[in-house]
């Protein structure tokens, strides 16, 4: 009898680019996955319509009495579909630390800096004004801290003179997507783990994050092999 596909639930505030990323890997047949419910902050929220009617879950913050509420809901209704990851792509949300503790170790999230530089918001013009030559995106796994769970790897892109904000987050966009599809198939494949602060890979501590190559691979910096 075939395995069923490992289950993936993704969490989006916007357009739903990555998610799209994700959708068109699995209908590629390059991901072996299912997306088994997109749930979001944003009731209007391009990307809900990128999946079907049964698999869209929304609601208001504002209209819940306490942050905590809101995160129980969207807890219940993520536990709901049975995941055996949680994506958050584009989710603007800071999730609280009950919702992180239920599924922590299975909860990855894009984000668009190396970290650990540059948590949270405004990354590419923060990045600009310090004067780096390097900036780009990281997966890493989710903790109550924001933005501080283990990184999984990282994709570089270089800081051009006369860059602005706008124009790197474009070229950072385009190497998110095969970041996070390469990640993906690492978790699907059930090579990634989280051990408190360290990140594993095939059960053996990851103590650098991986780097996607031009190729759209992810390898070990120290040495250039494939992950």
């Amino acid at each position: 009898m075939p395995q069923p596909l490992p289950r993936i639930a993704v969490l989006a505030s916007g357009r739903g680019s990555n998610l799209q990323a994700v959708l068109d890997a699995i209908a590629a047949g390059t991901l072996a996955a299912e997306v088994v419910g997109v749930f979001s902050d944003k009731p209007a929220a391009a990307a809900l319509q990128r999946v079907a009617q049964p698999l869209r879950w929304s609601a208001n913050p504002k209209t819940y009495p306490s942050r905590e509420a809101f995160d129980a809901d969207l807890a219940q209704a993520v536990a709901a579909v049975r995941p055996d990851w949680i994506l958050c792509a584009g989710y603007l949300r800071i999730l609280g630390s009950a919702f992180v503790d239920r599924f922590r170790g299975r909860t990855i999230n894009i984000h668009p800096s190396l970290l650990p530089k540059f948590r949270g918001l405004h990354t590419h013009a923060r990045a600009i004004e310090e004067g780096e030559r390097e900036h780009g995106a990281s997966v890493h796994f989710v903790i109550p801290e924001l933005d501080a769970g283990g990184v999984i790897a990282h994709a570089v892109v270089a800081i051009d003179a006369g860059d602005t904000p706008e124009s790197l987050a474009a070229r950072v966009l385009d190497v998110e997507h095969p970041l996070l599809l390469a990640v993906m198939r690492l978790a699907v494949d059930g090579r990634l783990a989280e051990h408190g602060a360290t990140v594993a890979l095939d059960g053996h501590p990851l103590f650098t994050p991986l780097r996607l190559d031009f190729a759209g691979r992810l390898t070990h910096p120290a040495t250039g092999i494939a992950a």
